[in-house]
This record gives structure tokens, C-alpha cells and sequence, in this order.
């Protein structure tokens, strides 16, 4: 089965592959020739994963997937949530980002927080959506070199180390976003 997943991400397309195996043919939008910014204007995590799905299906005529993650911050009242990317400014910089949440966060004590993923399938114009999440704790610096994004800050619960301290392997047994595509894959198999 062939299948786009709605990113421009090679670090989310490798970490996606990895969890659907040789199952799937999974390609990019730059594998399709989707050069435009695909719109994500919508105020939750679902709203944009099905409006990225249905732009694909919609203007190339191809199955399709597509993710919005967000973390949410319990002191910050859920920020960064659906902003996450955008949290620092329009030009996506994750570590600018990380940089605002600490900031942000200061010497707060209660620093807890939450992944989500959510993906928004369109098979022959049917949508289905699926979550995943892992709650954790935000660091009070960054720590590790793997990963992206907020991994750095973000520790899951019942660990010791950062997302962005732990193999890619570790990091898929775990992961907001492994787990929203366990649930992909088993919708994909039925």
C-alpha cells in the first residue's frame, strides 16, 4: 500500500517508517510535487491533521495521512498546545521555542505536561482520526542531541532521561506519536 503522509519532515517520515515496517510505502509531499505550504488555520490539533489530509486527497487525488502534535503545559494553561510549532514565531524554531517555554516556565514547580498526536486519515475520501499521548515532566534546561523539536525539554514519566537522550528504538515504544501510529497501523491491518 502506498500511502502520503502530509510533512516535508524527513525526521517524521524516517521515525514513521520505522513503525509501519515494509507494510506500507509511506512518501512525503515533496515525493508528490506539493511544493505550496499547506494550510493549518484550524484551533485544535484535529481540525489541522484532517484539514493537511483532506488539502492532499483534495488536490492530488492520493490517500493520505497527516499529524498535528502539540504539548501542553499544565502551569502554562496548555501552551504552546496547538501552536506548538509557531510558540517562538512564524519561523518554526525549535529552539526558540524551547527557549519561550522555559522562559515561560521560570522557577515554576509544577511542570508538568503532555504530547499529543493526532493523525486525520483519508482513504477514498473517508476521514478517520486517532491520539496518542504521553504525559511527562519540562526540564529545566535542555538535555540530549537526538530527536526534535521540544524533545530536548520534555521528559516522559517513568524515565530519568529526555526524548532527546533516547535512541530512536526507545523513543517509538514510547512516543505520543507512536502511539497515535500504533493506532494508525492497526486501522491500516483490519
Amino acid at each position: 500500500m502506498k500511502l502520503v503522509f502530509a510533512t516535508n519532515n524527513p525526521n517524521k517520515l524516517r521515525e514513521i517508517q520505522h513503525k509501519l515496517g515494509s507494510q506500507v510505502e509511506l512518501v512525503g509531499l515533496e515525493d508528490i510535487g506539493c511544493k505550496e505550504e499547506i494550510p493549518e488555520t484550524e484551533p485544535t490539533l484535529e481540525g489541522n491533521a484532517l484539514q493537511k489530509a483532506m488539502y492532499v486527497y483534495k488536490n492530488f487525488g492520493l490517500d493520505c495521512f497527516a499529524d498535528d502534535t502539540g504539548l501542553e503545559i499544565e502551569a502554562l494553561g496548555g501552551e504552546p498546545g496547538v501552536y506548538s510549532a509557531r510558540y517562538a514565531g512564524e519561523a518554526k524554531d525549535a529552539q526558540a521555542n524551547m527557549d519561550k517555554v522555559l522562559a515561560k516556565l521560570g522557577d515554576e514547580t509544577n511542570r508538568k505536561a503532555c504530547f499529543k498526536t493526532v493523525i486525520a486519515v483519508v482513504i477514498g475520501g473517508k476521514s478517520t482520526l486517532m491520539q496518542g499521548e504521553v504525559d511527562g515532566i519540562i526540564l529545566t534546561e535542555k538535555r540530549g542531541g537526538a530527536g526534535f523539536g521540544y524533545d530536548p525539554i520534555f521528559q516522559p514519566d517513568g524515565y530519568d532521561i529526555s526524548f532527546a537522550e533516547m535512541d530512536l528504538t526507545e523513543k517509538n515504544k514510547i512516543s505520543h506519536r507512536a502511539r497515535a501510529v500504533e493506532k494508525l497501523v492497526a486501522f491500516l491491518n483490519r
